[in-house]
C-alpha cells in the first residue's frame, strides 16, 4: 500500500463524493423486508443487480419508488415468502433474502440461485 505525504502548514479541507456499493446495498435492500415498513436507502448505485434485488421487492408485495439514487421500500405490503423462480435464477446473489424472510415469517421458498433452469434439464 503506497502513502501520501503532505508537506506544508496547510490544512487540507474538501469533499469528494464516495460511489455507493453494489455488494454492500443488496445486502441493505434485502434486509428491508425485516422491519414491516418503511426504509429509505441513499446513495444506491444504478445497476442491473440492484434492479434485479428491486423487482424481487415488489414481485414479493413491497411497495418500492425510485427517486434518483434514492430507493424508499414499504415492506408492511409484503404478502409472499415465495421468490420468484425467473429471478432469483437470474442472479446468485438472490439468496440474501432467504436470512430476513425465514426470520419475520419462519420460511421462505426460494429455487437455487444463479442456476439457469433450463441447463439443469440437460
Amino acid at each position: 500500500m503506497g502513502k501520501l505525504v503532505v508537506i506544508g502548514g496547510q490544512k487540507l479541507k474538501g469533499e469528494i463524493t464516495i460511489e455507493g456499493s453494489k455488494n454492500a446495498v443488496l445486502p441493505i435492500l434485502a434486509a428491508t423486508v425485516l422491519n414491516n415498513g418503511m426504509n429509505i436507502i441513499k446513495n444506491c448505485p444504478k445497476l442491473k443487480d440492484v434492479e434485479l434485488i428491486i423487482e424481487i421487492l415488489r414481485k414479493i408485495g413491497c411497495t418500492v419508488k425510485v427517486e434518483g439514487d434514492t430507493v424508499i421500500i414499504d415492506s408492511s405490503t409484503m404478502n409472499t415468502t415465495k421468490i420468484p423462480e425467473d429471478l432469483a435464477t437470474e442472479m446468485r446473489s438472490s439468496i440474501i433474502f432467504m436470512g430476513p424472510i425465514l426470520a419475520r415469517y419462519g420460511n421462505v421458498t426460494i429455487s437455487y440461485p444463479g442456476v439457469y433452469v433450463g441447463l439443469l434439464a440437460q
